[in-house]
C-alpha cells in the first residue's frame, strides 16, 4: 500500500496533491492516480496545478489573480493559499470557496521564515464568510489551538508523511479538537 492510500485510509476531509517540481505531464499522471485511490476510499482530493485538468483546484494568490475563476465553469471547488488578511479578502471577492491561511507555526517548509501565528489566523478568519483552513507546523500538541483561533480546519503534511499510522494520527488529532466547535 502506498503511503498516500495509506493517508486516505484513514480518512481526512481532503486531501491535496502539491508537487511544485514534478513535470505537468508526470504531475497530471500521478494527479489521475492519486485520485483514483482518494474516490475509491471517496475522500476529496483537490490538485495544486494543471487547473484546466480537474474540477477541484487550489491556487497561490498569484496564480488566482491571473485567471477569471467565473469564466472556469467547470471549477466545483477553488481554494487559494493566503498570507495576508488583505489576500483572504481579495481571494473571497474573487469567488474561491476556501482559503488556506498560513503559515501559523515554524515550520520545516518555511526555514527561517517566521510564522505568522494565531493572531494573524484569527485575524482572516474574522476577516472572511468562507471558510478558513491553518496551515504550517500543525500537529496534535497545537491543533487546538488553530481551532480556538476560528480555522474551520487545518492542513497537515509533514504529521501525515512521517507517523507510523496515518489511521492513529487523524484519530488523534480529531481527539484534540473534538470538545471545540471546528
Amino acid at each position: 500500500m502506498t503511503r498516500i492510500e495509506k493517508i486516505v485510509v484513514a480518512k481526512p476531509n481532503r486531501i491535496m496533491f502539491r508537487d511544485k517540481d514534478c513535470k505537468d505531464d508526470d504531475y497530471v499522471k500521478t494527479a489521475f492516480n492519486i485520485l483514483k485511490i482518494s474516490d475509491r476510499y471517496d475522500v476529496p482530493c483537490s490538485m495544486y496545478r494543471k487547473f484546466d485538468k480537474f474540477s477541484n483546484i487550489h491556487m497561490t494568490m498569484p496564480m488566482l489573480q491571473h485567471i477569471r475563476l467565473k469564466d472556469m465553469n467547470f471549477i466545483k471547488l477553488a481554494g487559494a493559499s493566503v498570507h495576508s488578511v488583505e489576500e483572504a479578502v481579495e481571494a473571497e471577492k474573487m469567488g474561491v470557496d476556501y482559503v488556506i491561511a498560513g503559515h501559523i507555526f515554524e515550520t520545516d517548509c518555511k526555514k527561517g521564515l517566521a510564522p505568522r501565528g494565531l493572531d494573524f489566523l484569527n485575524q482572516v478568519c474574522n476577516a472572511v464568510k468562507i471558510p478558513v483552513y491553518a496551515i504550517g507546523g500543525i500537529n496534535a500538541d497545537n491543533i487546538n489551538l488553530v481551532a480556538k483561533a476560528g480555522a474551520d480546519g487545518a492542513c497537515i503534511m509533514s504529521g501525515f508523511m512521517t507517523c507510523g499510522n496515518p489511521v492513529e494520527y487523524i484519530k488523534q488529532l480529531r481527539k484534540e479538537v473534538a470538545e471545540i466547535e471546528f
